[in-house]
């Protein structure tokens, strides 16, 4: 067993567990358990230090991050001795945007030795194809308004606040930060249902894709659908696209255009 997999929630992790020829070590955050997986180790940013050398005793070289984890917090109390040298990092990445904690992560696992492997890496199929994948096919506007949403998301990625927009008659509806694509689409105004509004997804410019690879699945279309959008755009080759064959489904279910757009695409 040489790969490692910190398994956060979602249908990412099983599926990517699935498919090794080994199965691999599963590692969990404390009170962030994922589903469909049993968990051989769990930790806590406190003992961050320990999991290190525990993977190492183990014979891991490879380490993949996938599925959703919330941002923890740092105890100082709850530190034990091996993670004691790792707090000046800690305090960097918890101050720090997505992107910059992300990055801090990677680099403390790479300078422990570990190989710091994506999802899309281990799994490539999962990645989003340029095409249309549903039965309706993205009109004039919708077009118009993809190309808005990209702009939008290269103009936020300074910001480093989040992976996706919803645009509407090219005017920005919503933005997605800390709280994700779901909190997006559940808090949009109410005006969105009236105005054919897509969802626009895809990495920010920087994106550690190693460990926060941007993903959508059957509960984004449905997010979608419910919030009333016309489509949902993602980045081709910049996505992961989980029951591709069942978000289509949905897609037309709905009567939604499911869009994997390359960057500039009219």
């Amino acid at each position: 067993m040489t790969l490692a997999l910190v398994a956060g929630r979602g249908r990412l992790p099983p599926e990517v567990a699935a498919a090794q020829d080994v199965p691999p070590l599963i590692c969990a955050y404390a009170g962030q358990l994922p589903e469909q997986l049993g968990v051989d180790i769990t930790f806590r940013l406190e003992t961050l230090g320990t999991l290190l050398v525990t993977l190492g005793e183990k014979g891991v070289t490879r380490v993949c991050f996938c599925g959703a984890i919330d941002r923890p917090d740092l105890d100082p109390s709850k530190l034990d001795a091996e993670t004691l040298p790792l707090v000046p990092l800690f305090q960097k990445a918890l101050a720090a945007g997505d992107n910059g904690a992300l990055q801090v992560l990677k680099e403390i696992f790479e300078q422990t030795g570990f190989e710091v492997v994506g999802a899309d890496e281990l799994l490539p199929e999962l990645v989003a194809e340029q095409g249309v994948m549903s039965e309706a096919w993205p009109d004039a506007q919708m077009r118009r308004d993809a190309a808005r949403g990209e702009a939008v998301l290269g103009g936020l990625a300074p910001l480093d606040i989040g992976q996706a927009c919803v645009i509407g008659a090219e005017q920005v509806l919503g933005v997605e930060t800390r709280g994700g694509t779901d909190h997006l689409l559940a808090t949009l105004p109410p005006e969105t249902k009236k105005m054919r509004a897509i969802l626009c997804k895809g990495p920010k410019v920087g994106q550690i894709r190693e460990i926060d690879m941007p993903t959508i699945g059957p509960a984004t279309i449905e997010g979608a659908h419910a919030a009333g959008l016309a489509g949902v755009v993602v980045d081709a080759g910049d996505v992961i696209v989980l029951e591709a064959e069942r978000c289509a489904a949905l897609a037309d279910k709905y009567g939604l255009v499911l869009w994997v757009r390359r960057g500039g695409e009219t």
